[in-house]
C-alpha cells in the first residue's frame, strides 16, 4: 500500500495482548491443512486470455512466521491456514482444489467420470483447478456439476470445467437447491452495482499484498477478477432426505434455505461417510450480514439446521468438509465442530434478543455481548468474516429495523448536512483535526475516524483531514481480527490517499444477464427507473414469448414500471416478440430495430416507445464515492 504508516504504540499493545490471550499452542488447524496432499500448481498464477492476471496465490508468500505488528495476530493465523494451496484429498474418492481463489473446488469421483462440487468464481481459476486435478488423478471427463448455494463464488467458474453443449445434451448433470437461479440472478443485478462496488472494499482485491495491505479475507484470500459465468441447473433439490445418483455417486440432501444464502442446501455422502456442510459450518463466525450488502440472514434457522445435520448424520460421519476452508476428520470431533458452531449461531441470536427486549439498541448490544470460554477459545469460532459486532447488529436490524426508537435519530441529516453542522458547532475544520490527532495519538482511532470523517464530508479537499481520517483508517486495519474489516479500512485509506480503484470484480456478467427470467428482467429494469425523469412519461409493452406462450404487458406511468401476465385490452405501444432465451438482450440497454433484430427479437408498432424507456433508465455506477461524498 502507498504511503503505508507503522503500527501505532497502540495497536501494538492490543497485539501483544491477543498473542498472550489466544491458544497459539494449539495447531491441530495446520496439520488438517496439509493432509491429503497431492500436489501444488508452481507457480500458481492464473491468467486471462487477454493476458491479465486473475488470481496470484504466490502473493500470500510473505506469511510466514510470527505475525508483524501491522496484522491481528490472529487474523495472520487464519491468513496462514487460507492461503495452503493445492489438490488434497479429503477420502478416498473426493478431492479439494483451495487456495485458487475465494473458494474451494471439490471433485467426486464417480463411475465414468468426476463431478465437480462448488465450480469457483471465474473460468480460468476453474480450469487451473480442474487441471491440477487431471494431473494427479487423470483425464476424467466431468460428469456432473454441484452448486451448493447462489452465491457468485460457488457456481461463476463453471464454463471453465464444462460446456453448455455437454449440459444440454445431457451428458453432464447440474443440481443445485430449488430457487438457486432465482437468486444467483437477482442477488447479481437488483443491487448488483452497489454490492460489487463495496465488494471491493470487503475483499481488498484492489490492494497491495504484504503485511501492511491485504493478507486475506478470513473466509478465503480474496476474489479471482476472471470471467463470470453460469449455466441453469438441469435437477432441482426440493426437500431434505431426497436421495439422487450422478455417475454412481448417492448423495443425500439436507435442504438449509435462508442460512449463509437463500438457496442452499448440504450433501450427504453416504458411500463415503462425508458430509459437504456447504457454507453453513466452516472455520470463522460467518457472515448474518455481509459487508459488500445482503439481506439480513436468520441465525435462528442456521442453529437449527445444524442440529439437524447432527441428528441425520451424526452417528456415521467420518469426515466434514465445507466450500471454503478445510475438512475435520474423526466422528467425536466433527461432532464437536458441528456442535459448537450451533451453538455459536444460537448463542448470538438468543443473546441479542435477550437484551433488546431489555431496552438495548444494536450498538449497545455489540459493545456489551461476550461469547462463552470455550467459543471464545475455538479458533472456527473467531470472527475472521463475520464478526460478533456486526452480526449482532444485524440481529437487530433483521427484528427491528434500523430505527433504534430514539426520535433523535428519526429523522437526522444526510452525511454531508450533518458534517458540516458538527465541524461547525466544534470550531471548524482545523480544530477539529487538531483535537483528533490528539486522540490519535492516545490510541482513541475509533473516536478519531467518527469525527474526522464529519469534516471530510463537510470539506472534501481538507488534506489534513483527509491524511489524518487515512492513518486511523490503517491502525484500524492492523488491529482487525476480522478480514474483511481489516480490508474495508485499508480500501478506505488507499482511496483518500489514491483516489477511488472502482469495482475490481463485476458479477453481473453477460451469462447472469442471459438467465434473467421475464419477471426478473422487468424487476431490474423498474430499479433503474429515474423516477423524477418519467414522471410524465405513459408508455406501454408488450412482450411476447413465443417458445412459453407468455405475454406481458408493461406500463411506464408515474413514474413507475410494472407488468402484468393478465390479459389487457387495446394495443400497447410496441409489441416485441421473441423466446424466452433472446429476451435479457434488453437489459444491454441498447435497443434500436437493427441491435434488437439481431437479438432475435421482432419489433412491431412505434418503436420510438422503447427509445422512450431506455431514456429515463439510469443504470448504477460502478464507481460511486463511499469515503467521500
Amino acid at each position: 500500500m502507498s504511503r503505508s504508516k507503522p503500527a501505532s504504540p497502540a495497536i501494538v499493545r492490543q497485539q501483544q495482548v491477543l498473542r498472550d490471550s489466544l491458544p497459539f499452542h494449539d495447531t491441530q488447524d495446520f496439520d488438517d491443512t496439509s493432509r491429503g496432499l497431492l500436489g501444488r500448481r508452481s507457480p500458481n498464477a492464473v491468467t486471462a486470455a487477454d493476458g491479465r492476471v486473475v488470481w496470484d496465490d504466490d502473493t500470500y508468500d510473505f506469511l510466514q512466521g510470527d505475525a508483524p505488528d501491522t496484522v491481528n495476530p490472529s487474523l495472520w493465523r487464519q491468513s496462514r491456514l487460507v492461503a495452503t494451496q493445492g489438490l488434497f484429498e479429503v477420502v478416498e474418492g473426493i478431492y479439494q482444489v483451495r487456495g485458487f481463489d475465494l473458494s474451494n473446488v471439490t471433485f467426486i469421483e464417480g463411475e465414468t467420470g468426476v463431478i465437480v462440487l462448488d465450480p469457483l468464481i471465474s473460468t480460468e481459476t476453474a480450469a487451473a483447478a480442474l487441471a491440477l486435478y487431471r494431473e494427479h488423478r487423470g483425464d476424467r471427463p466431468v460428469t456432473g456439476i454441484i452448486y451448493t448455494h447462489s452465491h457468485v463464488d460457488h457456481f461463476g467458474g463453471v464454463k471453465g470445467v464444462t460446456t453448455q453443449e455437454d449440459v444440454d445434451s445431457g451428458r453432464v448433470t447440474v443440481v443445485a437447491p430449488e430457487g438457486f437461479t432465482e437468486h444467483a440472478v437477482a442477488e447479481n443485478v437488483y443491487a448488483g452495482s452497489a454490492m460489487a462496488r463495496r465488494a471491493g472494499y470487503m475483499y481488498g482485491a484492489a490492494l497491495a499484498r504484504g503485511p501492511q495491505g491485504a493478507i486475506g479475507a478470513g473466509l478465503g484470500q480474496t476474489t479471482s477478477t476472471g470471467t463470470v459465468t453460469l449455466i441453469a441447473p438441469t435437477l432441482f433439490v426440493t426437500t431434505t432426505g431426497q436421495e439422487e445418483t450422478v455417475d454412481g455417486v448417492r448423495m443425500v440432501f439436507q435442504m438449509a434455505p435462508d442460512t449463509e444464502a437463500p438457496s442452499e442446501m448440504l450433501i450427504w455422502f453416504p458411500d463415503h461417510k462425508t458430509l459437504c456442510a456447504a457454507e453453513d459450518a466452516t472455520h470463522t463466525l460467518h457472515n448474518l450480514l455481509t459487508l459488500r450488502g445482503a439481506v439480513v440472514r436468520d441465525p435462528h434457522v442456521w442453529s437449527r439446521y445444524l442440529t439437524e445435520s447432527i441428528d441425520l448424520f451424526g452417528r456415521e460421519i467420518e469426515v466434514v468438509f465445507a466450500s471454503h476452508h478445510w475438512p475435520t476428520w474423526g466422528n467425536e470431533r466433527i461432532v464437536e465442530y458441528l456442535s459448537l458452531q450451533r451453538d455459536l449461531y444460537a448463542y448470538l441470536h438468543d443473546q441479542t434478543l435477550r437484551m433488546l427486549n431489555q431496552g438495548l439498541t444494536g450498538a449497545e448490544i455489540a459493545e456489551q455481548i461476550v461469547l462463552p470460554p470455550v467459543l471464545e477459545q475455538s479458533w472456527h469460532a473467531r470472527g475472521y468474516y463475520g464478526s460478533v459486532s456486526h452480526n449482532v447488529k444485524a440481529i437487530y436490524q433483521r427484528y427491528m429495523g434500523w430505527f433504534d426508537g430514539n426520535p433523535a435519530h428519526l429523522w437526522e441529516h444526510p452525511p454531508t448536512e450533518k458534517a458540516q453542522r458538527y465541524v461547525d458547532f466544534m470550531g471548524g475544520a482545523d480544530a477539529v483535526v487538531s483535537k483528533a490527532r490528539a486522540a490519535f495519538d492516545d490510541g482513541d482511532f475509533r473516536w478519531v475516524a467518527e469525527v474526522v470523517n464529519h469534516v471530510v464530508f463537510a470539506d472534501p479537499d481538507h488534506a489534513a483531514a483527509r491524511e489524518l481520517l487515512a492513518d486511523t483508517y490503517e491502525q484500524l486495519g492492523y488491529g482487525a481480527e476480522n478480514g474483511t474489516w481489516r480490508n474495508f479500512f485499508l480500501s478506505g485509506a488507499t482511496e483518500l490517499r489514491d483516489g477511488s480503484f472502482g469495482t475490481p470484480t463485476e458479477t453481473a456478467a453477460p451469462d447472469i444477464l442471459a438467465a434473467l427470467s421475464p419477471t426478473l428482467l422487468f424487476d431490474a429494469l423498474a430499479v433503474q427507473v429515474d423516477g423524477p425523469r418519467a414522471w410524465d412519461e405513459n408508455l406501454s409493452v408488450d412482450v411476447v414469448l413465443t417458445d412459453t406462450g407468455d405475454r406481458y404487458r408493461l406500463w411506464l406511468r408515474n413514474g413507475v414500471l410494472t407488468y402484468s401476465a393478465a390479459p389487457q385490452r387495446g394495443e400497447a405501444g410496441v409489441t416485441l416478440t421473441t423466446t424466452s432465451r433472446a429476451l435479457p438482450a434488453l437489459a444491454s440497454g441498447d435497443v434500436t430495430p437493427d441491435t434488437l433484430a439481431q437479438a432475435g427479437i421482432e419489433l412491431a408498432g412505434d418503436a420510438t416507445v422503447l427509445g422512450r424507456l431506455t431514456a429515463v433508465l439510469d443504470p448504477g455506477d460502478p464507481d460511486f464515492a463511499i469515503v467521500t461524498p
